[in-house]
This record gives C-alpha cells, structure tokens and sequence, in this order.
C-alpha cells in the first residue's frame, strides 16, 4: 500500500505556531546521514524488554519524513554520543512510529506529532514528557538534571542564591529533617512534577530569599518571577498539592510579547483546562494602562472559576490573528476559546466591556464565533472549494455523495495528493450526484465531533443519505474513486431499505 503518512498536529505545536516558535521543515543534511552509533534504534519486538532494564531513558519517537525529526536528528546523535560517556551511560534511544508496525507503541505513548520524546524511568513504569532544549547541549544539560535526584538539598546560602531563579519558577521544601511522611510526599511531588519544575530541600529557612522568617514548620514554598513572588503550602496530600502547584505555576494575567522569557509561561497558559480569555492590543497605545488594571480586575474575579486570561502584544502576535481569523483592525479585540474548540470574539473593545462582555459569556449569552475564508465568487475548478460559511449547505444540506479534503495550504503531502485529486473529480465530472470538494483547514473552523482531523490532509466521504466515513485507503485516483463508487451505492441501498420498510 502506499504511504498514508499524514503531518500530524498536537496542540502544543498549535500554540508554538501562534507564538511563532516552530521551525520550517527542512531537506536531509549530509551529517544526518551518517550511520549513527549513540541513539539505540528500538521497534516492537524490542521496545519493552529493553526499556524494562534501564532506570532512566529518553526516547524519540520519530517519523523519517518530518522535517522537525530531520533536524532534531544530528542533535539528538551528538548528544547521545556526550551523554554515553557518563557514569552510568545516559541512554537516548529512538522509535520510528510512521512504521506500520510501531505504531500499536506510537498509541501506548499517546505520540499525535513528531518528533513526540518521552522520558521513560523505573523500567517504563513512569512515563512523562520531555520538555527541554533540542540542541545538542541543550539536551545534554536537561538529561543529566532529569536523571539526577528530583529535588536537591540547599546547603548554604550561595546554593540558595544560584537556585532560586528570578525568571522561573522553582520550589522549595523547608523541613527540619529530611525523613518523615511529609518529606517523602515533597519527594513524590518532586518526581512527579520534576519535567516542569525545579525542586530543592532545605533545613533552615533562613538560607531562602523572599520572606523567610515567615516559615514555621514544615512547608513548601513556590517561587515565581510574576504576581505575589512567593507561595506557601502546608499541605502535604500528593495530589493536593500538585494541584496547589499547577494553579500557582500560572500568571493571574499571562503577559505575550516579544520577550522569550514569557513563553515558558504562554506554553502553560494553552496547556490547562480553563477557557481560555485573550485580549490583544498595541501594547504602544494611549490607554494600554486603563486596559491593563480592568483585565487584571476581571482576572482576579473570574480566579479559580475555569477561565485564564492572556495578554497578548499586536506586534507578537500575528501567529495568534493568523490561527483565530482576526484582522488587526479589529484591535483592541478579546476572543476565548473552550476546551472543544469553540470560540468568541469582541472586537474594538474599549476597557470598561471587558467585565460585562466576559460576564455575557459566562452567562451564555454570547454567540458562537466562526473562522471563515470569503466565500468564493467563482467556484468552476473540479475540485470545488468549500468555506466554513458554506460547508453546511455545499456538504451537509446538497443531497449529494460529496468526497471533502481538510487540508494546509503548506502540507507536502497535500500537494502531492492535488493533482491525483484533480484527476478524481474530472473523472467524475459527469457525474451529478457526486462532489469533490476541498476545505482549508488552517483557515476554515472545522465542526467538532463531525470531523477528527489531527492531520493534513485528512479525506472524509459524506454520502447521499448522510453517512459519514473517513478515506483512509492509497492515495491512487483508481482506489479514490471505487471507494466513492462502492459507498454510495452502500448508500443508496441503504435508503432503498428504509423505503421498503
């Protein structure tokens, strides 16, 4: 069978292409080439028996086309090569999960984009995400902190000092001894959390900056660079105080701008469950101020009931207008999105609607806002082209077997399919019942549970009577059209049943 590869889309490369982080896929280099001798290469029949032996390894579950992999590649084998020469060897490994044959481990490990690297520890036992650098020194230096104790003792006062980062978050345990129930909680927390935090332990609370003489007893304290600066937990319950954690780790008002020292945090902000509220403006306007102090006030209000807000710079954010649809004449505008991709827009906004717009919403009494392309004044090519404004009525409402296309103006893969595509809907012509049709779907929103597209290009078949399957066949024009051919007639004979009943 030919290749069904698709480039697949994970919500943090959704956020990292509204921040304008992702790199654009490039060609093979002469040094990826090169037989690679550092990175074990592991597949099904080995995957689990190795990973079992091993305390800690990092795994790359990669596919050969991905620009991103192609690039990641001579990093990740230089950093294997480093990283071998420790005592015990840190150990890289990679899988490739385009392989038929991989892929029940691609499910395991709930990889939906590449490269997609995992940290695996205690046999395999615990899982989490990698979520470090993709340079080679980069990946050296968060390896061997990942492979070290989760949370390290603060010693002296100069530990103190080069521990507790103003531009990051970073926690800290005060115990006075390191034993006991509550010590080995902090441990657990530490271990659990060690991907996005830095732990450290300490004896005497006096070491620490920032209000020390306010501890007394056990307690952990949460250093950050925003809002109050210091939190501190009593609470010692593992998953309360992971709770406690996540929540604190998160700016009342997420600041986006041009500063990188704030994507860390804009990172957060996309991956929680809350709505999520952002308001953009020109951060050089006249009453950028007035707008600041009533956001935040709606942010205190709203803190804890589901919904975060961002505030996001015009000038940095043309990733961000580009993924919602937003004009910048439209500025200053506050758009949320719901967790199933629902979304709704204010546009020229002035600061005292931020309270009552975000109250209509929370109320239920805003309506739905819908991404759409213009509506195509002529539409005459064989393959039909279809907008979010019209694909109710040209997909949905026609009446006729209709074959739709989601696809990304920039997919490879996509343009590879066009002409074969083509070639289908000329064929088919004639045919008047029968629809070859194509959405953008980087500029068109896409109807929720109708349609599960995770990657470009994904085909979907709408029949005449309403049934709805996803093409996953060759990308051949012979196997695209016996595929239309048998479902609609499956199709029509399934409407001859019902009348006869």
């Amino acid at each position: 069978m030919a290749s069904r590869s698709r480039v697949r889309i994970s919500s943090l490369l959704i956020m990292l292409s509204i921040i304008g982080l992702a790199a654009a896929e490039s060609g093979t280099t002469e040094e990826e080439s090169k037989s690679e001798e550092f990175v074990v290469t592991l597949d099904h029949s080995n995957f689990h028996e190795f990973v079992s032996k091993h305390k800690f390894i990092v795994i790359e579950f990669y596919a050969p086309w991905c620009g991103h992999c192609k690039k990641l590649a001579p990093e990740y084998e230089k950093a294997a090569s480093i990283l071998s020469k420790e005592d015990p060897p840190l150990i890289l490994a990679k899988v490739d999960a385009n392989e038929e044959k991989n892929k029940a481990l691609a499910t395991e490990f709930g990889v939906s984009g590449f490269p997609t690297i995992k940290i695996l520890r205690f046999g395999g036992s615990v899982v989490q995400d990698y979520k470090g650098p993709r340079e080679a020194d980069g990946i050296v230096a968060y390896v061997k902190k990942q492979s070290g104790p989760a949370s390290v003792e603060i010693k002296t006062a100069e530990d103190a000092t080069s521990f507790v980062d103003e531009k990051k978050i970073v926690i800290v345990g005060v115990f006075p001894e390191f034993s006991g129930e509550k010590f080995d909680n902090f441990t657990t927390v530490a271990e659990r959390l060690r991907s996005d935090f830095e732990f450290g332990h300490v004896l005497d609370a006096k070491l620490l900056p920032r209000g020390e003489l306010s501890i007394s007893g056990p307690t952990v304290r949460l250093f950050k660079p925003f809002d109050e600066l210091v939190v501190d937990f009593q609470e010692f319950n593992v998953d309360d105080l992971v709770k406690l954690i996540e929540e604190s780790s998160v700016p009342l008002v997420t600041l986006f701008n041009n500063d990188p020292n704030n994507h860390p945090f804009v990172i957060k902000f996309f991956n929680t469950e809350n709505d999520k509220a952002m308001l953009f403006l020109n951060f050089s306007s006249e009453n950028i101020d007035a707008f600041k102090s009533k956001y935040r006030d709606v942010a205190e209000q709203y803190k804890g009931k589901g919904i975060g807000f961002l505030l996001g710079d015009l000038e940095a954010s043309q990733g961000a207008f580009q993924y919602f649809g937003l004009k910048e004449d439209q500025v200053p505008l506050i758009v949320i999105q719901t967790n199933d991709g629902e979304k709704y827009l204010k546009t020229h906004l002035e600061p005292d609607h931020i309270a009552s717009w975000v109250k209509d919403y929370k109320d239920g009494h805003v309506k739905p806002y819908k991404k759409s392309e213009p509506i195509p004044e002529v539409n005459n090519e064989p393959v039909k082209v279809v907008v979010a404004d019209t694909l109710q009525d040209f997909v949905f409402n026609s009446g006729k077997n209709v074959l739709l296309e989601f696809y990304a103006p920039w997919c490879g893969h996509c343009k590879k399919l066009a002409p074969i595509l083509d070639e289908v809907a000329v064929s088919l012509e004639n045919d008047a019942d029968v629809v070859i049709a194509k959405i953008d779907a980087t500029a068109n929103d896409i109807p929720q549970g109708t349609f599960d597209v995770k990657g470009y290009p994904t085909l979907y078949f709408k029949s005449a009577s309403g049934n709805i399957l996803q093409y996953d066949g060759d990308r051949t024009k012979e196997d695209m059209i016996e595929f239309i051919q048998k479902n609609r007639d499956k199709a029509a004979q399934q409407e001859s049943g019902k009348d006869e009943l």
